[in-house]
C-alpha cells in the first residue's frame, strides 16, 4: 500500500505544470499567429492607401472632363501636375462627321489621363468621351 501511495504522489508531481518544451511550442505558435496578423494589417493599410489614390485620380479625371465639356474647334492639348504628384493630361481631336450635316469640329473626342506612382508601379486612369467643339475656325 505504501508503494501505491508513492506512485500516485509521483504522478501528481509530473502533471502539476507545463514543461519547458510545451511552453516553447506555445510561444512559437503565438509568434506565428502574431506575424500573420501583422502582415494582414500591413496589407490592409497598403490597400487602403492605394484605393485612396485611385479614387482621387478618378475624381481628378472626372473634374477635368467636366471642365472641358466644351472645347475650341482647334482642340485642346494640355498637361500638368498636382501638388500630390499626380500627372494629368487632356487631349482632344475632331470627330469625323462624314455622314452628318454637322460642321467639322463641332464634336471632339476627348481623352483625360491621370497617372501616379504607387510604390514601384506607375498607375493610370484614362477617361474617354465626346464633347462639343465651339467657336469659329
Amino acid at each position: 500500500m505504501n508503494a501505491m501511495r508513492s506512485i500516485r504522489h509521483a504522478d501528481s508531481r509530473q502533471s502539476a505544470g507545463f514543461s519547458l518544451l510545451e511552453m516553447v511550442v506555445a510561444i512559437s505558435i503565438l509568434a506565428l499567429a502574431l506575424a500573420a496578423l501583422y502582415q494582414a494589417a500591413g496589407g490592409a493599410t497598403r490597400n487602403v492607401r492605394s484605393d485612396e489614390k485611385y479614387a482621387y485620380s478618378v475624381e481628378l479625371a472626372r473634374s477635368l472632363l467636366a471642365e472641358n465639356a466644351m472645347v475650341p474647334i482647334s482642340g485642346i492639348s494640355a498637361k500638368g501636375e498636382t501638388a500630390g504628384g499626380f500627372q494629368w493630361r487632356v487631349d482632344t481631336s475632331p470627330v469625323a462627321l462624314q455622314r452628318t450635316a454637322l460642321p467639322v469640329g463641332s464634336l471632339h473626342e476627348i481623352e483625360v489621363g491621370v497617372s501616379w506612382v504607387d510604390g514601384s508601379k506607375l498607375r493610370e486612369v484614362v477617361l474617354n468621351s465626346v464633347v462639343e467643339g465651339i467657336g469659329r475656325r
